[in-house]
């Protein structure tokens, strides 16, 4: 089943912008590369002492099996090398701004699928084009614990919104996002993506909760930073029993 979103890559730009930048992120530490996997944000005071009223959370990584994992498994599929798409999203120029331009939905698939091709051509590798990111997504399943955890959330009548990067022209492809989420901010239709502040105050004015009453769940720190600049809590997700287990101590449902 095709899901969506490049959440678990990072392509490093100002959090308040839509920069192309391709700075130091490498979105190769993958979902243990936190100083502390549980909570990681707060005010820019600090950590808010208020429990949250409302949720924002990411989609791939999170309600899916593991981007990072995914992009593993298809770069070696197709060099031989598991790290080949996070280095090249992180060191090459070109392919960075391919990225950030397809998930602000300034471009489609098909051209960033042949954008990215020609770049790694004269690597040596022959990426089927177009193809490959359908052939990327079929590697994401859904993260069942997270999603049931998600319905119990909105039946306990707490706001949820989905916030996610996305990758593809059709990459939520099989899943009911009206049904998951109160409000879904998807990158590419908003013209903005992670982790610029602007996508999660979107969110929270959609959900009418301010953002110090929020918390925002991603599988990538780098993605929670632009969220904690505006006072969002942020909860970094390193597997759904860990991520349930803190969302049941602030929400009244059952683990």
């Amino acid at each position: 089943m095709s899901t969506g979103g490049t959440d678990g890559l990072n392509v490093g730009e100002s959090d308040s912008g839509t920069g192309t930048g391709t700075g130091t992120g490498t979105g190769t530490g993958g979902p243990n590369d936190a100083a502390n996997p549980g909570e990681t944000g707060g005010s820019a005071g600090g950590m808010s002492t208020t429990l949250p009223r409302a949720v924002l959370t990411d989609f791939g990584g999170v309600l899916t099996s593991s981007v990072f994992e995914a992009f593993q498994a298809y770069s070696a599929s197709v060099s031989g090398d598991p790290e080949l798409f996070a280095k090249l999203f992180s060191s090459d120029p070109a392919a960075g701004e391919l990225l950030v331009e397809h998930e602000c939905g300034r471009i489609g698939q098909a051209e960033f699928e042949a954008g990215i091709a020609a770049v790694l051509a004269p690597r040596g590798v022959d990426l089927p084009a177009p193809g490959f990111v359908d052939a990327f997504q079929a590697l994401l399943k859904p993260d069942e614990a997270m999603l049931a955890a998600l319905g119990r959330l909105r039946a306990a009548g707490v706001p949820v919104a989905i916030v996610s990067n996305s990758l593809g022209d059709d990459c939520y492809r099989g899943y009911d996002l009206a049904a998951l989420a109160d409000t879904v901010v998807i990158s590419a239709e908003v013209g903005v993506r992670k982790p610029s502040r602007a996508i999660y105050e979107l969110a929270c004015s959609r959900l009418a909760v301010p953002p110090a009453d929020c918390v925002m769940i991603d599988d990538l720190e780098h993605n929670l930073r632009g969220a904690a600049r505006i006072g969002i809590r942020c909860l970094h997700h390193t597997d759904a029993a860990r991520t349930v287990a803190t969302l049941a101590e602030w929400f009244p449902i059952p683990v």
